[in-house]
């Protein structure tokens, strides 16, 4: 199914009836990496990702030569608690910087050879206060997923989504928090640079807001405590899937909105691989609930898409050495 979803209910149905994998080409890239000019498993992961992107792409010889980089802004009504270090306004000052190439995504993408598109979403409409009620109404909701779900390049051979928002990283520990529970201050970190007494005030609101939308399914903890950019990143891993094209997921914030299409399906996250793990301590927790581990640790909590985007490298190494080795075969060299 790959209809453009016009309600809740048909991305539900979308995420229940999405494609898998080619199962017979995973095992000719498993074939195909069992002949290659090395000793069995000497590659370690990369032979695992190979396999696995093979199986998205439907070749034992996957390729990694046109990704895309999604960037999505959105502002957030519950900036209204205090909740950042930075104002609003940094949201559209970062996208014009974005625009300029200016960013770090910016140098990432064009390191890796990635098409980078940048999607402004109502910023001078920002979402509802969810501490007073649902951050978006259904309509509003639909209009952020389907930005995400057209702005995907059919074309695209990977896929990472990022965001920019004054204020997300509330937004997707309140979700978090929403699905998994535990201490809601574990799932709190200080996102932009709130101090101490900032980081009680964000798992104030957090508590405040699981208590006001208690238990909301995947999509209603999205529309409910989620912003526009959240909601557009889950329309682009949703429409990705429908494509069969692997997705690198970025840190805490593009997590948490991958986390709400996982909680109405639970295999709806079987085409994505985590790019990194980020310093906002509630990345690790999420991770770990989705089965995630990711490629890189360095430390980075920057957000825009950018440990996912390093990672394409990682992806483009895997691809290169499945597609590119010589087999014993051809080599002339005995496999023992």
């Amino acid at each position: 199914m790959s209809n453009r979803p016009e309600t809740l209910n048909d991305i539900r149905a979308l995420l229940a009836a999405a494609p898998g994998p080619d199962g017979d080409a995973i095992a000719a890239a498993e074939a195909r990496n069992g002949q290659l000019t090395k000793p069995p498993g000497a590659l370690g992961r990369l032979e695992d990702l190979a396999i696995w992107m093979g199986g998205w792409q439907g070749t034992d010889k996957p390729h990694a030569d046109a990704p895309q980089v999604l960037i999505f802004a959105g502002n957030h009504g519950v900036t209204a608690q205090g909740v950042s270090a930075f104002p609003a306004e940094v949201t559209a000052q970062m996208v014009l910087n974005f625009q300029a190439g200016g960013a770090a995504i910016n140098q990432l993408s064009n390191l890796f050879g990635a098409r980078m598109d940048v999607h402004a979403l109502d910023l001078d409409r920002p979402t509802g206060d969810f501490t007073q009620g649902p951050a978006m109404d259904e309509a509003e909701f639909l209009m952020a997923f389907l930005a995400g779900w057209d702005a995907v390049d059919p074309g695209a051979d990977v896929l990472v989504t990022g965001e920019m928002g004054i204020g997300n990283t509330t937004s997707a520990a309140a979700i978090a928090y929403s699905h998994y529970r535990g201490a809601a201050e574990t799932w709190v970190g200080r996102g932009t640079g709130v101090d101490d007494a900032g980081v009680q005030n964000k798992t104030r609101v957090v508590e405040e807001a699981a208590r006001l939308h208690a238990f909301p399914t995947g999509l209603e903890a999205l529309r409910c405590l989620g912003g526009r950019e959240l909601a557009a990143m889950a329309g682009a891993i949703a429409r990705a899937r429908t494509l069969r094209i692997p997705v690198i997921l970025d840190g805490f914030i593009c997590t948490a909105a991958a986390a709400c299409l996982a909680a109405e399906h639970p295999g709806a996250l079987d085409h994505c691989v985590a790019g990194h793990m980020s310093e906002e301590p509630g990345h690790a927790k999420l991770l770990q609930e989705l089965g995630k581990e990711p490629l890189l640790r360095l430390g980075m909590r920057l957000g825009e898409g950018s440990g996912a985007a390093l990672a394409i490298g990682v992806l483009k190494g895997a691809a290169a050495c499945q597609s590119g080795m010589a087999t014993f075969a051809e080599a002339g060299v005995s496999d023992g």
